[in-house]
């Protein structure tokens, strides 16, 4: 086996990009090949030999600094080690999760580096050269093409030179903001241009704004959040209803300034206590201060704003010597807005990416050779990312290249190598071998590489010569319902680590509905890793063909599919009734959330054809998505719930909410779906009439007016329904101590392994979909530490889990679940615990980071042994069923 260090995290603003892509890699790096190392860079520069348990924690913060070296610390703040300055404390940490490393360590114990880094300190050359020095081969694009890569004033000027169409552009270096003469002349400059203003070298839209017409004072505010500064007067702070969320929201790094910062130039703060203390003083002096962050940057870019689509073409290397690159098919972005931010860009069914692009094929062509030509122009090698923008007219004019790409499921690094028929796993086994034929090129010494090739080149035939008997299983997502999205990131999910194991064949299935029958389609992985679960559906209903352009880029990449593909590869997806469906598979995952699926429709239909299945029968599967009926069902059988009651649409066409008896505030949420879809706590009646004609609506798009009335907007995925569940707030009462968890747990027939529950920290009082969902957005603390004292904190955590046993057990759910709760803690005169229900979840998301997966680590079971022995439950239960 070839021992593959994942290098991941690091000190960038995009570290928890560079986290989640890091799990990615580990996750799908193909096991017949490879044995993944994952080595964890922290935000202090430190190597550390990663627990594996900790790759699937949902961000950094989850698990580095940990909850103990925490305990004294408000809650609301979101901290990287990099607040701490004790060198022992941090020892102390790190040994907690594994082991530190130094560069000598890595070249010892891993073949070859796998770079999932991003930003500076990974992508700008640093790492790089540090590798080289050590003789340690590495994936993607060396030193020299690395340092330009990150820098996007460098680039602009390489752009201009030759000759390729740039957006008019000037750039402002940091020590230039006290230049009120330049500042004027640039507000000049930028009078009648609508413009792009961002940071030199950072990525992921981090610190970028749009601005038009705008004021001297607005041109300064964007000026400063590129260098991320930021001016605070004292009667804004003064003016301030809540210091403490103002201080968390500053101290994010992929957001805001982030921590460490500096006071005024001359006081550097760790610590967001430390900044609240002495801002609180500063303000007792000064009538105004400012923050800079200590990692912050040099040199900002102001461009004109280009009209037109967004588009990115990600280039690769082909191993035959002296070959021209190859650039895959280009993906365009469908955006809700101009600005492409953070989670637009990152957050499932934000934004829309087409690949490939939906324009005339000659432009795709345009596109792709002139991204080959600046990739051959800045001296890349193995890969890189390219993104642009095409006008109407055709113009295209190149502005981000970048030498490595995100590596989430879904990015278009895999999209777009999905259109040549490389599945992910065999996407990241050709970078690998590229990046070893091409570091081999660039050594005058590359006896150890050329050794490394003949050990790969070994496996690979081996590999294709010993076949094994696979069961198939058959992973089903998609859907209807609101949460369609995450259905499809689920499902993904569980494709990608069950193939990558080698032991099974995998198919991906995207279910919907047709005239009343669920139908599925077998997809190929380009239908597979569309961003949202609509993309996927268009693509079917509109039975879109191959055009030529990407008949011709298959061509360009046969002698690649030839070694590194599956040589009876399907490009288009093929239809399946259930019945045809069972007759391929041996067994059916189910990764659906909401209508139809997790309700017990499809597992009766898949009862009736004999197919086993994973999770709970149809009639607990029917009960458990109705949040009333499941409400009712335990509070009969002692268990706590909410007060709730349902409200129809015919109620709030007769006026009859007043004679209900409910008071503010409350929650409202559909009464069967989940992933925090349309749940909003409701204050007044204003607020209710809003949430009402939201979604008891009979027109498509919901009405703007009742979305601001409720803090929603426009990207938010309101469901259309004729019940809602209205329920009591669940809120601390006179407790010591309230917190919300989710508590995973394992079921074989009687048996219920109820797993360490973690603990669900929001920033309002519903967790939003970007805290669950989004890399480094929500955290949860697995296992929950309710109290320091370790016994007494053990008993509540027992009682705590019993309650979550006996709610599975009334509910009678099966193979797997998850369950949403609020825990009351009452400390005096003696313990008391309530543990208040919320919802159940029969087929829990399985999405990356999911927080089952974490409770699962716990318990010793990897993500792919977890879902293993959620496939033997369903095999089980087929069994004893039979």
């Amino acid at each position: 086996m070839i021992k593959v260090g994942i290098l991941f995290g690091g000190k960038s603003r995009e570290r928890e990009i560079s986290f989640a892509g890091g799990r990615t890699v580990y996750d799908i790096l193909d096991k017949t090949l490879f044995e993944p190392i994952p080595i964890f860079i922290d935000s202090i520069g430190n190597f550390i030999h990663l627990d594996w348990s900790y790759i699937y924690k949902g961000t950094i913060r989850d698990f580095y600094p940990s909850s103990e070296i925490l305990a004294n610390t408000n809650k609301a703040y979101k901290l990287y080690i990099d607040s701490f300055t004790d060198e022992q404390q941090i020892e102390k940490e790190i040994n907690k999760i594994g082991k530190k490393i130094s560069i000598k360590d890595i070249k010892k114990n891993v073949d070859i580096a796998f770079l999932a880094l991003h930003g500076s300190y990974g992508e700008d050359g640093t790492i790089q050269g540090l590798l080289d020095f050590y003789n340690i081969p590495y994936t993607g694009t060396g030193i020299y093409g690395s340092v330009i890569g990150i820098n996007k004033d460098l680039q602009k000027k390489i752009l201009n030179v030759n000759h390729f169409k740039t957006a008019w552009s000037v750039s402002i270096a940091k020590h230039e903001l006290k230049n009120k003469e330049q500042i004027d002349q640039l507000l000049l400059a930028i009078k009648d241009k609508k413009v792009v203003i961002k940071p030199a070298t950072q990525g992921s839209s981090i610190g970028i704004s749009i601005l038009e017409n705008p004021s001297k004072e607005l041109l300064m505010d964007c000026l400063e959040k590129a260098f991320f500064r930021k001016r605070i007067s004292k009667s804004y702070w003064n003016s301030l209803p809540n210091k403490i969320d103002f201080i968390s929201e500053l101290s994010e790094v992929y957001t805001n300034i982030g921590l460490p910062l500096k006071i005024d130039g001359e006081t550097l703060i760790y610590n967001p206590d430390d900044l609240l203390k002495i801002l609180e003083e500063k303000f007792t002096q000064k009538e105004e201060v400012i923050l800079e962050a200590l990692e912050g940057e040099h040199t900002i870019l102001i461009e004109e704003f280009i009209e037109g689509t967004e588009f990115s073409c990600v280039v690769i290397e082909n191993f035959k010597t002296d070959s021209e690159p190859i650039a895959l098919p280009p993906t365009g972005i469908i955006k809700k807005s101009d600005l492409y931010d953070y989670k637009a860009k990152y957050l499932p069914g934000i934004s829309r990416k087409e690949t490939p692009i939906n324009i005339d094929e000659n432009l795709i062509d345009e596109i792709q050779k002139s991204c080959v030509s600046l990739y051959k122009i800045l001296g890349f090698n193995v890969y890189a990312r390219i993104d642009g923008i095409i006008k109407e007219n055709g113009e295209i004019f190149l502005n981000d290249p970048n030498t490595t790409s995100g590596m989430l499921p879904s990015s278009f690094f895999f999209h777009q190598a999905a259109e040549i028929g490389l599945s992910p796993t065999q996407f990241l086994t050709y970078i690998i071998y590229v990046s070893i034929i091409s570091r081999i090129k660039e050594k005058q010494n590359s006896y150890h590489l050329e050794i490394l090739l003949n050990d790969f080149n070994a496996l690979s035939k081996k590999k294709k010569q010993v076949e094994i008997e696979k069961q198939t299983i058959g992973v089903v997502f998609g859907g209807t319902s609101s949460e369609r999205h995450i259905s499809v990131e689920s499902g993904r999910n569980v494709y990608q680590k069950l193939s990558s194991s080698g032991k099974y064949n995998c198919i991906p299935f995207f279910l919907t509905e047709e005239n009343n029958e669920l139908i599925v389609y077998k997809l190929p992985y380009n239908l597979m890793l569309k961003d949202n679960a609509d993309d996927i559906k268009d693509y079917l209903q509109q039975k879109k063909k191959s055009g030529s352009f990407l008949i011709d880029n298959r061509l360009k990449a046969k002698e690649i599919l030839s070694l590194f593909g599956d040589e009876d590869y399907e490009f288009q997806p093929i239809r399946y009734t259930l019945q045809e469906f069972g007759e391929i598979v041996d067994f059916c995952f189910v990764a659906l959330h909401g209508r139809p699926g997790e309700d017990g429709r499809l597992q009766l239909e898949l009862e009736k054809l004999n197919i086993p299945y994973n999770g709970s029968s149809p009639q607990s599967a029917s009960e458990t998505i109705d949040k009333y009926i499941t409400g009712r069902k335990l509070s009969e059988n002692g268990i706590l719930t909410a007060s709730q009651l349902i409200y129809t649409k015919q109620d709030f066409i007769q006026n009859t909410f007043s004679g209900l008896g409910v008071s503010f505030p409350f929650i409202a949420k559909p009464l069967d779906d989940g992933c925090s879809s349309a749940v909003v706590k409701i204050n007044s009646q204003s607020e209710f009439e809003s949430y009402c004609r939201l979604l008891f609506r009979d027109t498509l798009l919901p009405d703007l007016a009742d979305l601001n009335n409720l803090g929603l907007n426009v990207a938010d995925e309101i469901p259309q329904k004729d019940k809602i569940l209205i329920e009591s707030l669940i809120d601390k009462k006179d407790a010591d101590i309230f917190l919300e968890i989710t508590g995973g747990m394992l079921i074989d027939g009687e048996n219920i392994q109820v797993f360490e529950p973690s603990e669900t920290i929001s920033s309002k009082s519903i967790l939003s979909l970007a805290e669950k969902f989004l890399a480094g957005e929500g955290k949860n603390i697995t296992p929950v530490v309710y109290v320091l004292d370790k016994g007494v904190n053990k008993e509540i955590n027992n009682q705590v889990k019993a309650t979550l046993r006996k709610t599975a057990e009334i509910m009678e759910v099966d193979g797997y679940c998850r369950i949403d709760a609020f825990v009351r803690i009452y400390l005096k005169p003696e313990l008391k615990v309530e543990t208040i229900i919320i919802e159940i979840n029969s087929l829990p998301g399985l999405t990356p980071a999911t927080c089952i997966f974490h409770q699962a680590a716990i318990e010793n079971y990897k993500p792919y042994q977890f879902l293993e022995k959620i496939i033997e439950n369903g095999f089980k239960r087929k069994i004893t069923t039979t």
